[in-house]
């Protein structure tokens, strides 16, 4: 995996973590050492998982020390076993303690949505169905997340309200109907912007195709009703099912033919992989 995430943004993300986690200072670390020794950290993959977030674990320690370097490290997608070496880390030992919380959330977080994610894709192969996530990411993490879920094989949704049309649900109540709703975003959208209109049943599916929609999304639909969808549609667009999908009824939602299948859970409850950082320090006092 070597899909790079936007500098500025991580940056940003680090530091207001670190922020959060040092405030005005590291009280134990700085008591306990000088601040000038060095050490290193090496990282244990505790259960299997697929790995995501290993640029970014490093460059949360280069914040506190631009020297820190990293090697022997798997690439973000690997999948890794239970005792696994993730990679190793060198530098300040005081950076690698201060910042050694705020890496671990990062990296552990990341490589569970990463972990979820393949497991989603390794249910649904061999049916042409690609997973989807959601915009149900913690606040202020969404690149990290949406990384995360490509790491792990999955497909991004749209980012935001802004790179994407999708008319849902109480957007359909505020206009008053599919076809005005469709109309008025046809009118102030940006003309190249995919319309997305989310349909409960049958009858709502054959009022966004009359509107024109580019694609459709089956909200809580039955898998007997998503295959008749399948059949109404016939490859014209894109379909995506929606709702309380599982590990457990994945593959059969996408044995019913639709091309997406949006996850929720891939991101808002996800369990964090387990890892342990080991630090220990490599020069002795002088």
């Amino acid at each position: 995996m070597n899909e790079s995430i936007d500098g500025s943004l991580l940056e940003s993300i680090i530091r207001t973590a670190l922020a959060e986690d040092i405030g005005p200072g590291d009280l134990t670390t700085s008591a306990i050492l000088r601040g000038d020794e060095r050490g290193e950290a090496r990282l244990l993959a505790k259960s299997d998982l697929v790995l995501a977030g290993i640029d970014v674990l490093a460059e949360t320690f280069r914040a506190l020390d631009p020297e820190a370097a990293l090697r022997d490290a798997l690439a973000d997608g690997s999948e890794a076993r239970r005792g696994q070496t993730l990679a190793v880390v060198s530098g300040s030992l005081a950076a690698l303690l201060t910042a050694e919380r705020t890496a671990l959330n990062f990296l552990q977080r990341m490589s569970g949505i990463a972990t979820l994610t393949r497991r989603f894709v390794d249910a649904v192969r061999g049916t042409g169905a690609r997973i989807l996530d959601t915009r149900k990411t913690a606040p202020g993490l969404r690149l990290l997340d949406k990384y995360a879920v490509r790491a792990g094989g999955g497909t991004n949704h749209r980012f935001a309200l802004y790179d994407a049309v999708l008319i849902k649900e109480n957007h359909i109540a505020a206009a008053g109907g599919i076809g005005p709703a469709v109309q008025r975003v046809r009118k102030q959208a940006p003309q190249a912007a995919r319309v997305e209109v989310e349909v409960r049943n049958l009858a709502e599916l054959e009022e966004a195709l009359a509107a024109g929609a580019d694609m459709v999304m089956l909200d809580n639909m039955e898998p007997e009703a998503m295959r008749e969808a399948v059949r109404r549609v016939d490859r014209r667009i894109p379909l995506e099912a929606s709702g309380n999908v599982s590990l457990e009824n994945v593959r059969a939602v996408a044995e019913t033919g639709v091309d997406f299948i949006s996850v929720g859970a891939l991101t808002h409850s996800v369990r964090a992989a387990d890892v342990s950082l080991l630090i220990s320090r490599t020069e002795r006092e002088r």
